[in-house]
């Protein structure tokens, strides 16, 4: 993850923000309180770390680019950030009463080491992972004029199964997984926020910080697909395939809320 985000982490801020619906969940299903100390896992630019740190709670921060981190501290003087690795957490046992995972955990090498480090650093809480799977996007109408970007993409998302097997094997609970369906709202430009709105990936800076498109889409595929969609856009064929692909109840993206229960529990 860290020559990725290394390279693409000094636009990132550009089309890349927290998304105050996103941020407004995260708050609830972690339960974040003042008084409490919480960590963002992986956190790159700090955007969602600095929106929770303003909804409630004692936020902490830690990823292991230098150029994300160094983004984020230039946005909440009252989170604490740390360099580190999601697999060697740089925190004594115990210390926070929930932590969080936004759009990272496709990044890590393996689930099992880095849910095991979120269960040691935790006293007792919820984990709330934001992610999508790969059989959600599969239904992506992305697939229709990128399919091989999407499907590298979708190699590389844990599946429904993994994730909650790993966070099984590092003793969670795992308490729900709640959709998330993309709206023409979203603030936060990732990779499916032009679902609502196709015109986003004509933006040269918004695929810039996208990392299926900074790293997985050829320049053919990329003049392909854009000139495809550009096609149905302006015959109106796109309507078709944007209902051929509707992610019904599905959603477009997942919280997965975990807990390490109590002791006694």
């Amino acid at each position: 993850m860290q020559p990725l985000y290394d390279a693409i982490g000094s636009t990132y801020c550009a089309t890349r923000r927290a998304d105050p619906e996103i941020a407004s969940e995260l708050a609830r299903l972690v339960g974040a309180s003042g008084g409490l100390r919480y960590l963002d896992v992986a956190c790159g630019a700090g955007n969602y770390t600095s929106a929770l740190a303003a909804l409630g709670g004692q936020w902490h921060g830690v990823d292991i680019s230098e150029v994300m981190l160094g983004q984020a501290m230039r946005k909440a003087a009252d989170v604490e950030w740390k360099i580190g690795s999601a697999t060697a957490l740089p925190y004594e046992a115990g210390l926070f009463d929930g932590a969080i995972c936004s759009l990272a955990i496709h990044h890590f090498p393996e689930l099992e080491a880095p849910f095991r480090e979120v269960w040691r650093v935790l006293d007792e809480g919820r984990f709330v992972i934001f992610t999508a799977f790969p059989e959600q996007m599969h239904a992506y109408w992305l697939c229709h004029y990128f399919p091989e970007m999407m499907r590298r993409s979708a190699e590389k998302m844990p599946a429904r199964e993994a994730v909650v097997s790993a966070l099984l094997a590092a003793k969670f609970d795992v308490e729900s997984i709640v959709p998330f369906h993309v709206t023409a709202r979203l603030q936060d430009l990732f990779l499916y926020s032009g679902k609502a709105r196709p015109e986003l990936y004509f933006d040269p800076a918004v695929r810039a910080n996208i990392s299926s498109f900074a790293s997985l889409c050829t320049d053919a595929e990329l003049h392909d697909g854009l000139r495809a969609l550009r096609a149905d856009l302006d015959s109106g064929r796109f309507a078709q395939v944007a209902q051929a692909a509707s992610s019904s109840g599905a959603g477009d993206y997942v919280f997965v809320v975990a807990r390490k229960p109590k002791v006694g529990d």
